[in-house]
């Protein structure tokens, strides 16, 4: 039994020991919003705890005190109302559930990952005369990749930002969704496929610390960390100078071999970056010949294409690296479009990031087009489902 007792104690020891080296982020932040979101934590765990305490203390003051040998105990079978304890027991929780509520309410939208911060810390408030440093992320398979398009470069699983600056990330994932997370910054925040997610924070001391992916992703999920980089502005002038020195193009066919799935991916860097590489990740349209989800919106709004113009689009098909597209080998019709916009206004689109306001249509206009045929069954003369168009109408005419 004492040889038992000894070796509890000395795995009890050890785990102490293994805890001491860590180091607590969460409550030991080194950016301001980092520090308000503890404050907020703190003070809720307080609040709670003056329910929780007592509640654990007289649970063991009564267990005690009305113990079966305690035969001097007020012992009262029938009792079962008070109404001064009911006003105790009712209104202190009340009350409790008000304060968190109020804290809770105001800290949740001053701390709001989309709000642009108002401070840098608690004693120097964003003005005029602070830049703000902009930073793209993509959450790949299994690795993050940083863009600063201001800076025209690019790394891969290393962020770097200048102490005291305030930062907007905006993120999104190419494949599923995943959490972006670095404890000593700011809170998480999701990257998902086809959106574009914000947070604002703000590193106060320079040092390393761990960035991570909070939500799991797949088999190389574990290895999905990065190390983040707080440093003076001559620092971050010097690790800029440093990316672009040692080269590499992020055009959109590396973008398409770095979005391979890989695990415990090096540290790399890219000198150049296509500047509207992110916006096509985020319409999911790197690949050529991929209409953006941007351009698929304006279609939208301007009435759609319609079952017959769908029709009048050219086919094309995946080769089998599964990324060029070709035409069928039979062709199609003379009349066939193969886009409805070039890359000229394709790259204004996701430039500018257009957002397209919804229009009223108060009665459907005709539908115009060359070459809109109307579409029938491949054995059948009559229209089929997708069309109520009578077979004579021609091509051109207005339906």
């Amino acid at each position: 039994m004492k040889s038992l007792l000894n070796i509890r104690a000395t795995l009890l020891m050890s785990a102490l020991v293994a805890l001491a080296g860590c180091k607590a982020e969460v409550l030991a932040p080194s950016g301001d919003v980092a520090a308000r979101q503890r404050d907020l934590l703190v003070q809720s765990t307080l609040l709670m705890l003056l329910i929780i305490v007592p509640v654990m203390l007289l649970t063991v003051f009564f267990a005690w005190k009305y113990r079966s040998k305690n035969k001097e105990a007020d012992y009262q079978p029938d009792w079962d109302h008070s109404t001064k304890l009911e006003l105790v027991i009712w209104a202190v929780p009340l009350l409790l559930i008000i304060c968190l509520g109020a804290l809770t309410w105001v800290g949740t939208h001053l701390l709001d990952p989309y709000r642009p911060l108002d401070r840098t810390d608690v004693n120097t408030p964003v003005t005029e005369e602070h830049q703000t440093l902009k930073v793209e992320v993509v959450a790949l398979d299994w690795k993050w990749l940083f863009i600063y398009p201001e800076q025209g470069i690019a790394t891969v699983n290393r962020l770097v930002v200048p102490e005291d600056t305030p930062i907007e990330f905006s993120l999104t994932s190419s494949t599923v969704m995943n959490a972006f997370y670095i404890p000593s910054m700011a809170g998480m925040i999701y990257a998902m496929p086809g959106m574009e997610t914000k947070l604002h924070g703000v590193m106060n001391e320079p040092g390393d610390y761990k960035g991570i992916a909070s939500h799991f992703s797949g088999a190389g999920f574990s290895g999905m960390h990065f190390v983040a980089t707080a440093t003076d502005q001559a620092g971050f002038d010097a690790f800029v100078a440093e990316t672009k020195a040692a080269g590499g193009m992020l055009d959109r066919t590396a973008y398409l071999e770095l979005a391979a799935p890989s695990q415990n991916e090096p540290v790399r860097t890219y000198a150049d970056v296509d500047p509207i590489l992110f916006a096509r990740v985020v319409n999911i349209c790197v690949e050529d010949g991929k209409i953006c989800m941007a351009e698929m919106m304006e279609i939208d709004a301007a009435g759609g294409a319609g079952h017959a113009g769908m029709m009048n689009l050219m086919p094309r098909y995946a080769s089998a690296d599964g990324r060029a597209l070709a035409i069928p080998v039979l062709g199609g019709n003379l009349n066939m479009i193969q886009g409805f916009c070039g890359p000229d206004e394709e790259a204004r689109m996701l430039t500018q990031r257009v957002v397209i306001a919804p229009r009223e249509i108060t009665e459907p206009g005709p539908m115009r087009g060359a070459g809109l045929t109307p579409p029938r069954g491949i054995f059948a003369k009559e229209p089929n489902q997708f069309s109520q168009i009578p077979p004579e109408a021609g091509a051109g005419k207005d339906f």
